[in-house]
């Protein structure tokens, strides 16, 4: 019995030692792992030796086998800001089961060591930016091997159709790579267990193979954002686990096949943005627990089956841009939770389902662009959920119910384009989150209720060509956010109430067409964000008001009324003959007096108080001139006393110019531009007349010039040389003065350009020359500078355009060179509209804050709007570019002056500024990527079949 004993408890203290050296040896691989890792937050810090005498298994993000204190068996380092490499040492873990690097920041290719773990069961490398081909090995390893998740990464190469030999894979996503056009792999059908096949945006193309139908425990089926053409096969009818659809954005063609009704456990089907014809089947909406369907931008026709009706628990269709007709089923809504209905821009008729908010749930109601007849429903009155509704350009007819002005969680309510008739109810005093108002092109009547001046939030009212009556509401004036207000062609009377002049937000004012009388309110010229004013043909009498010089307008017109006067001076150039026409009694000058003598005297008494003045005026501003030349002739002779002496010139680039012709050129005449660090001269200096940018900064210390940039901007560009960054020639500076010399870039900013009257010079091509050369700028930045230089400050007015239009990304004042991790700033540098949502909540800076703020630059090239614009209203152009692509799709959000020709180049580039505006920073593309898929929108074009086309 002792012999029994010895020998039982040798053995358990044999098990103990293999545990204790199992342990430490798994251990000594983690720590070599994080000293080949950079932990910029320090999450890992805690894994070390001394820590739990040698076992890991206590250690942050590890976990061992059950009953065992030995082995590593997972390991969770997601979201922890790691980089560098993947660490080797983890192919050593023999125990390990799950592996989890997802969302970081590693590089380089994928290790094929990694197919030899024994037991790995679970690998997640998804949102890094490991790059290169997946590794052949990998095909021929894995045997434990449930789930692989590769997910927005940077790999390329041929798709690996090698990973179908996983037979045991339940999971597979290899989704938004930039992988070479390659066809979904025909043995899919082997991955019998497979319930997730996740490749959305992998460049695929070909067909869907019919062999996809033995996939009976698929749940999740997304091949979205592809290039897959053809059919989609009648075997998907046969996945009886599928759950959710996705084939959005690919190019298939064909029907719909007959089959998704057996499918009784699907819930969400996206087949949108193809090129699908045909019918909808009937069994479509039979499905029971089928909630979600998009089928908008195909080309399907016939009628809408009539088991939508019965539809148990849909909550959201999208089935706008086809050419679907007839009526809706009566009962659509009655049955079924609905809460977003876009049926828009088809051919719709009959009337509007009465019962489309019987669940009291549905929020955004879209119907548009069709043929709906007869009234709106008063039952849509008692939807107090809707927030959107969008009924314009139909058939409709009669009054608008009461309590369907009045709801109270409606933001948009637009009725343009119908034959509605009846007045605007005082009942819309309830409507207290109205943003828009859009009532044109109808037949309303009578007066408009003062009850609208009750509408906190409302900035755009439009009621044109109806047949509203009365004066204009007093109210009106109340609204304080008010942007835009057409009322022309009606029949308003009365005066403009003169309270008008307190819209201050007021950007759009037309009053065409109507019977207003009275004069014109001189309070308008006080509205200073005013650019559009129409007040022509009305029965407005007396004079123009000098005040209205003050305003900035674009379109003016105040013609065919009953001015009278002599115009103000700024009116009467030529720039204004047209504004004024169909006034007789208006005259440039002075007017005519028939006669009368007192009218005359009065007239010469006042021409010489103004000539008397404007003499005044003239002196006194030659006086100070001479006082302020004499001023600055000291200054800069007391600058240069003994000439170069008194200045250190620093030159980064050979320069053929003295300091002294640097200086000389400070002249008021030479000023360029002014910003929040300083001044900008132009000079000309040099044997060739060479022109320079010169930055004059304001001195250290101006209370109102906060931002001291002239050791970031010469630290950051004394070392950076790259063809897309400006040059920075050299720097000179003394006790009182510093300047920072520039190459001169003659066609000035990129925003000063887009957004101004010079916009039609910069035509699509030109935009995308543009937008690829300052994004290989900042790839330099970011990936080519060691350690890499965050601009911080990335923005249409920070890019420079050369005599040729090339840009180069300029003013680095407020640059950040990063190292190992994030960096923390104690203010926000950056513009409002460009700045990452990231950046604004936490202060952290990286790369990914550069690359949101480029987005919004693309995004400003496609669109030709400013990232905050009065005509997207409170929204900044990310929000409003997001909102109108889910309502309208890509293309309505392109400048629609230059999309003509260009429209899928655009919209190529559009996706591409999307993936950099994501709200998740690891989701944004590096800038490296950013270049390579810019380069792939032209290169799609060329005759060379081994080129990826552009993966959104």
């Amino acid at each position: 019995m002792a012999t029994i004993r010895q020998r039982l408890l040798l053995a358990f203290l044999l098990l103990q030692l293999l545990a204790i050296a199992a342990s430490s040896s798994d251990a000594r691989y983690l720590i070599a792992a994080r000293s080949a890792l950079r932990d910029p937050s320090g999450a890992l810090a805690g894994w070390s030796g001394g820590s739990d005498r040698g076992s890991p298994c206590r250690w942050a993000r590890v976990s061992c086998a059950k009953n065992s204190t030995a082995a590593v068996a997972g390991l969770d380092l997601s979201k922890l800001f790691l980089g560098g490499g993947f660490p080797a040492a983890l192919c050593s873990l023999r125990s390990l089961e799950r592996l989890d690097l997802s969302a970081n920041e590693f590089v380089g290719p994928l290790p094929a060591c990694l197919a030899a773990l024994p037991v790995l069961a679970h690998l997640n490398l998804a949102g890094n930016n490991f790059s290169g081909e997946v590794p052949p090995e990998w095909g021929a390893g894995f045997r434990s091997l449930l789930v692989l998740n590769l997910v927005q990464n940077l790999l390329s190469g041929e798709f690996p159709a090698f990973l179908t030999n996983l037979t045991a894979l339940q999971e597979f996503s290899l989704a938004y790579n930039l992988f070479l056009p390659s066809p979904l792999p025909e043995k899919l059908g082997d991955l019998a267990d497979l319930r997730v096949l996740f490749v959305a945006n992998s460049s695929l193309n070909g067909i869907i193979p019919s062999s996809i139908g033995k996939l009976k425990n698929l749940v999740n089926l997304d091949i979205s954002r592809n290039n897959i053409h053809g059919e989609i096969p009648q075997s998907i009818g046969n996945l009886s686990s599928l759950e959710q659809i996705e084939l959005f954005a690919n190019q298939l063609t064909g029907s719909i096949p007959v089959g998704f009704g057996g499918l009784k456990r699907l819930r969400s089907l996206d087949i949108s943005m193809n090129g699908l014809t045909g019918e909808i089947p009937e069994d479509m909406f039979a499905v029971p627990m089928l909630a979600s369907v998009h089928m908008y931008q195909n080309n399907l026709s016939g009628r809408v089956p009539e088991t939508l009706g019965a539809a148990p628990s849909l909550s959201d269709l999208r089935i706008f841009g086809n050419q679907l007709s007839g009526p809706l089923p009566p009962e659509f809504g009655k049955n079924c939770p609905l809460q977003f209905l876009d049926i828009s821009n088809n051919l719709l008729s009959g009337p509007i389902p009465a019962t489309l908010c019987a669940s009291r749930k549905l929020k955004q109601l879209m119907l548009l662009d069709n043929e709906f007849e007869g009234a709106i429903p008063v039952e849509l009155g008692q939807c107090r959920t809707l927030t959107r509704v969008r009924l314009s350009n139909n058939r409709l007819s009669g009054s608008v119910p009461p309590e369907f002005w009045g709801l109270p969680g409606v933001y948009l309510l637009e009725l343009r384009g119908n034959a509605l008739s009846g007045t605007v109810d005082p009942a819309i005093a309830g409507a207290q989150n109205l943003s828009k108002l859009l009532l044109q092109d109808n037949r309303f009547t009578g007066a408009l209720p003062a009850k609208l001046g009750t509408l906190p939030n409302l900035q755009e009212f439009k009621a044109s060509n109806n047949c509203f009556s009365g004066p204009l509401p007093p109210s009106l004036a109340n609204l304080s956010l008010l942007d835009n207000l057409d009322l022309s062609h009606n029949s308003f009377s009365g005066e403009i109430p003169r309270d008008f002049g307190r819209l201050k937000k007021l950007s759009q004012l037309y009053l065409s067409d109507n019977h207003l009388s009275g004069n014109v309110p001189p309070e308008l010229g006080e509205i200073i964000e005013m650019n559009t004013l129409d007040l022509s043909n009305n029965e407005l009498s007396g004079q123009v008001p000098a005040q209205l010089q003050d305003l900035r307008l674009t379109h003016f017109n105040i013609s065919y009324n009953k001015l009278s006067g002599t115009l103000p001076v700024l009116f009467s150039g030529i720039q204004y003959q047209e504004c004024f026409l169909g006034n007789p009694g208006l005259c440039h000058g002075f007017c005519q007096s028939n006669g009368n003598s007192d009218a005359k005297r009065h007239t010469i008494i006042k021409l010489v108080v103004y000539i008397f003045v404007a003499a005044g005026i003239i002196l006194l501003l030659g006086l100070y001139w001479f006082h302020y030349k004499c001023r600055l002739y000291k200054i800069s002779a007391a600058e240069l006393d003994d000439g170069k002496s008194s200045w250190v010139l620093t030159s980064y680039h050979r320069v053929d110019f003295s300091e002294r012709e640097i200086v000389n050129s400070l002249d008021e005449s030479n000023v360029i531009g002014q910003g929040g660090s300083g001044k900008v001269y132009k000079a000309i200096v040099g044997p060739q007349g060479e022109a320079m940018a010169v930055k004059k900064l304001w001195p250290i210390g101006v209370a109102s010039k906060r931002i001291d940039t002239f050791e970031t901007e010469v630290a950051t560009l004394s070392k950076v040389r790259h063809k897309n960054i400006v040059k920075l020639a050299c720097s000179i500076t003394n006790t009182v003065c510093r300047l920072l010399v520039y190459e001169y870039m003659p066609n000035g900013s990129l925003g000063d350009i887009l957004h101004s009257a010079k916009r039609s010079i910069l035509d699509w091509p030109m935009r995308y020359k543009i937008a690829i050369s300052a994004a290989e700028g900042l790839s330099y930045l970011h990936h080519d500078c060691k350690p890499p230089i965050v601009h911080r400050d990335v923005k249409s007015n920070n890019i420079l355009l050369d005599a040729e239009y090339g840009a180069k990304v300029a003013d680095f004042g407020v640059a950040k060179t990063i190292g190992d991790g994030p960096a923390t700033m104690s203010i926000i540098a950056g513009s409002c509209g460009y700045i990452a949502p990231e950046y604004a909540y936490t202060l952290h800076v990286t790369e990914k804050s550069d690359i949101y703020s480029f987005g919004v630059v693309m995004l400003e090239l496609v669109t030709g709007k400013k990232p905050m614009a009065p005509e997207i209203g409170e929204m900044d152009l990310v929000t409003w570019v997001s909102a109108t692509i889910e309502q309208n799709g890509l293309e309505s959000v392109l400048e629609q002056t230059i999309a003509e020709q260009f429209k899928d180049e655009m919209c190529k580039v559009l996706k591409v500024a999307l993936m950099c505006v994501s709200n998740l920073p690891v989701t944004r593309p590096p800038m490296r990527a950013v270049v390579t898929m810019l380069l792939e929108v032209k290169e799609e074009k060329k005759p060379k079949p081994k080129v990826a086309p552009l993966a959104i």
